[in-house]
């Protein structure tokens, strides 16, 4: 991993609270119970969630999105709730609505499943634009406004969505705004053989989905352990060379002939904001170039749009990234 600069080496660095940071590494451990093989998917969870934002999976059906949210909120003594998105939702049905109760010959606000610190949006892109909408206000400013009153949410609150590849049958495109408003998107492959073998091992010992209990996965982190390490994450140092180095990267996408639409200011944002929970994570509190670059792809690539051209030439926006991470000078 890249040293710390020489500003950095010569004064003295706070680090993290060890016994903090110990509680997110054994909730790592505990997630592993249930799921195997999606280790990405699995930081970039709790990345999300330190630092405050929220978190896409794509993959095709079977590949343990919804089980891996699952096991994220049994390792978490926190609420949580799922909803699946389908082609009738209606924005009320996720946000909440106001209903006539007799007893009191009053309309009474009930709330939707968003209120909660953990919402799982299972297949968001099985849904129209109009209910995908309704999660933006939520996302971006933790409240939704019914009747036009607006309601605060719970803290922490963290959407984990999961969305199949839009080549499947009965799937809408998320918009680019909404898009925007997820700090990470991680692909979930197919698992290698090794991994499957694992799968059906714990499987043929009794190992039920359904019942997340199965896997044995205790509660070793709650919404206290969660604000602080936001906290901290908050006082992670970020060297000005970092600074540069992020706004280049994002920089570099507005001018790449590849790109048809670059990364938006919010985007390095983000980038900044993920560099800072991975470097805590990693039990350090300076952000290095090798943080920046382990998180780039995840939190820049679905905030691209690539020209036709390029598509048809056989580029993702993956390997555009990568490119530019090739192509933008590290600092030291």
């Amino acid at each position: 991993m890249t040293n710390a600069t020489p500003e950095q080496s010569s004064r003295p660095v706070s680090t993290p609270n060890q016994a903090l940071v110990q509680k997110f590494i054994n909730l790592r451990a505990e997630i592993g119970k249930a799921v195997v093989g999606q280790d990405d998917a699995v930081s970039a969870i709790l990345i999300a969630l330190l630092s405050e934002g929220h978190v896409l999976l794509e993959g095709v059906p079977g590949t343990a999105k919804t089980l891996l949210v699952k096991a994220l909120s049994a390792g978490l003594a926190l609420d949580h709730k799922r909803i699946q998105f389908t082609p009738d939702l209606m924005p009320g049905d996720l946000t909440g609505s106001l209903i006539y109760s007799s007893a009191s010959g009053e309309f009474v606000f009930r709330p939707g499943p968003v209120f909660t610190n953990i919402l799982l949006a299972d297949e968001i892109n099985r849904t129209p634009p109009k209910t995908q909408a309704a999660l933006l206000e939520a996302m971006a400013e933790h409240q939704v406004t019914v009747d036009g009153e607006p309601r605060t949410l719970p803290t922490p609150f963290t959407v984990v969505a999961t969305q199949n590849p839009v080549e499947y049958e009965g799937t809408y495109s998320l918009p680019e705004a909404q898009l925007d408003r997820f700090l990470l998107k991680v692909e979930l492959p197919l698992p290698p053989r090794e991994v499957e073998v694992e799968m059906l091992n714990r499987h043929a010992h009794n190992f039920d989905p359904a019942r997340i209990e199965s896997a044995g996965i205790k509660a070793v982190a709650g919404e206290e352990d969660v604000i602080a390490a936001r906290s901290e994450i908050r006082h992670v140092e970020t060297h000005p060379a970092i600074i540069d180095y992020i706004v280049d990267l994002v920089r570099a996408t507005r001018e790449s002939p590849a790109i048809n639409l670059g990364v938006s200011p919010r985007g390095a944002t983000a980038l900044l904001h993920v560099s800072r929970a991975w470097a805590w994570l990693n039990g350090r509190m300076f952000v290095t170039p090798d943080d920046v670059k382990a998180l780039a792809i995840s939190a820049l690539a679905h905030r691209i749009s690539l020209h036709a051209d390029a598509e048809l030439d056989g580029l993702t926006a993956h390997q555009v990234i990568s490119s530019i991470l090739n192509s933008v000078p590290v600092p030291r």
